[in-house]
């Protein structure tokens, strides 16, 4: 190999590795949901992704809305709500509403919550919870009360 392939195959090494590590890593431990909470198939992800600070992965996640926000209303229209996860965690939820309907939750409803996640010290945000009108993505959604807002 001349010298430019090798010096780039040294960069491109270490960088797939990573990429293998986190995209295989599974946590030793689970923290226990309190006794009140409800089960969550998928909390593990999150909190992984919060405690490796991953953003844009899906993630589908059950809680309880712990608070209403007001909408954002700069650019695209989002419902937002905080969700507490069974772990105690929260994350804020931001549905956009241009998009799909708006899911009719209350303070302390159920809800499971399908989207695409972005970590930030505050707990992160789950978003695109919404078809994807150009079908590039996965598409999430707000489960609430058997019905799907998205």
């Amino acid at each position: 190999m001349n010298t430019k392939l090798q010096s780039r195959w040294w960069i491109l090494l270490p960088a797939c590795t990573l990429a293998i590590l986190v995209w295989t890593y599974q946590p030793t431990s689970q923290p226990s949901p309190p006794p009140s909470s409800f089960p969550s198939t998928h909390a593990v992800d999150i909190e992984a992704a919060y405690q490796e600070r991953l953003s844009g992965i899906t993630v589908e996640v059950t809680g309880r809305v712990e608070r209403l926000l007001p909408d954002d209303r700069e650019g695209s229209n989002h419902q937002r709500f905080i969700l507490r996860l069974p772990s105690g965690r929260t994350v804020l939820i931001a549905h956009n509403i241009d998009l799909a309907p708006r899911a009719p939750v209350s303070a302390g409803d159920a809800v499971t919550v399908r989207g695409e996640y972005e970590y930030n010290e505050k707990g992160g945000v789950i978003h695109w919870t919404h078809h994807d009108p150009e079908g590039k993505r996965p598409g999430g959604w707000i489960r609430f009360h058997d019905h799907e807002y998205r």
